[in-house]
This record gives structure tokens, C-alpha cells and sequence, in this order.
């Protein structure tokens, strides 16, 4: 084959190729074309059917403080007055100061008491007191009921030697012959005053002797 016949050929061939991109480009146009025309036809049908709602405007942003604008400094934040509180007064210490006893004094020494007077017991004047009853002194209440018995009187003797006190110490068991011990002895017996050891007359006491009550014959 020869040159002229090799470059006809390549002519055909490129040009072959231009055809073929053209077709294809006008197919494509074609289909790209008829897709958008339906495309936008249902659209417009699709925008008929609802209302378009339009959307409020955005609220409006207040204008930025100009650039040269001094920039005021927020005022001062007083601070709140301080409370001064008082410190409580401190704990009162309380010193408790020991308690010293007394000092007792020694005792005083005992002092003996003073040695007993000695006492001479007062003695009867006239001897035996039961000789100052006699018949006559019995009772007429106690010899009326028969009453006889024996008594026995302890007598306090004055610094004079009379009988200022008589306490029966036995009784005879009639009332009328126990006062009658009594009374006869404070009325008749005397003694001689008892004595101390200086020699100064001085109170006693003494027991006299059983006294027996019998009654009188008649």
C-alpha cells in the first residue's frame, strides 16, 4: 500500500471518529433536553397544587458600636460595710483557792474535878423515926377496912435537919396509910444537918427503916 493510500485512509478514520462523537453528543443533548423539560413540567404542576408560606425576615441585628467609641468601665461594685463583731470576753478562770482547815488549839488538859466533899450523913435527932407513930396516928379509913402493911421512905434532909422531901420506896399497899408515913415524917422527924469536910451544913438523903402498920386493938 502506499503512502497516499495510508493517509487516506487515516483521514477517513479520524474523520469517522469526529462523526461518531457528534452523534453521540446529540443523542446525549437530546435525552439530557428531554428529561429536563419533563423535569420542570411536573415541577411547575407540583408548585401549582400548594401555597408557598413565605418565611417571616430575620429580626434585625442591632448596629455594632462604632470602632471609635470610648469604652465606658462599668461602675464600681461597692462592697458591703463590714460588721465588726464584738469577741466574746474570755472564760473567767476560776481559781479555786484550797481550803486550809483551822488549826485546832491543843486540847486543855483535863483538870481532875476537886475531891468529894466528905459528907456525915444526917443523923436522927431522937433516935429511931419509927418511935413517932403511934396508935393514935393510924388512919380511920384504913383500920375501918382492917388495912395494915409496911412502908419505907427515902427523905431529903435540908442543911436545917427537916425533912423538905419523902419518896416511898415500899408501900404498904393502902393509900391512906402510905400518906400517913409521909406526912408524919415531914411533921415530927428532926435531924442532924449533914456535914461537909469544911464542917458547913449541907443537904442529905437517908432510907429510913421499914415502918409496919398494925392496927389497934380495941
Amino acid at each position: 500500500m502506499s503512502y497516499a493510500q495510508k493517509k487516506e485512509l487515516s483521514g477517513n478514520r479520524t474523520l469517522a471518529i469526529i462523526l461518531v462523537v457528534g452523534l453521540q453528543f446529540a443523542l446525549g443533548y437530546a435525552i439530557v433536553t428531554g428529561l429536563a423539560y419533563n423535569v420542570i413540567k411536573k415541577t411547575m404542576q407540583d408548585l401549582k397544587t400548594f401555597d408557598v408560606e413565605e418565611e417571616p425576615p430575620p429580626p434585625e441585628q442591632p448596629p455594632p458600636p462604632p470602632k471609635d467609641m470610648p469604652k465606658v468601665p462599668p461602675p464600681p461594685v461597692t462592697p458591703p460595710p463590714l460588721v465588726q463583731m464584738q469577741a466574746p470576753p474570755p472564760p473567767i478562770q476560776t481559781v479555786t483557792t484550797p481550803v486550809i482547815p483551822p488549826v485546832q488549839p491543843p486540847p486543855a488538859p483535863i483538870t481532875p474535878p476537886p475531891p468529894p466533899r466528905k459528907v456525915q450523913s444526917a443523923a436522927p435527932a431522937r433516935g429511931d423515926v419509927r418511935t413517932l407513930f403511934s396508935g393514935d396516928d393510924y388512919p380511920a379509913s384504913a383500920q375501918a377496912a382492917g388495912a395494915e402493911g409496911t412502908a419505907q421512905a427515902q427523905l431529903t434532909i435540908g442543911p436545917n435537919g427537916a425533912v423538905t422531901g419523902c419518896n416511898l420506896i415500899r408501900s404498904t399497899g393502902n393509900g391512906a396509910l402510905d400518906s400517913a408515913t409521909c406526912n408524919i415524917l415531914r411533921r415530927r422527924a428532926k435531924f442532924t444537918p449533914a456535914r461537909d469536910s469544911e464542917g458547913n451544913a449541907t443537904s442529905d438523903t437517908i432510907t429510913t427503916p421499914t415502918i409496919t402498920w398494925v392496927v389497934p386493938p380495941e
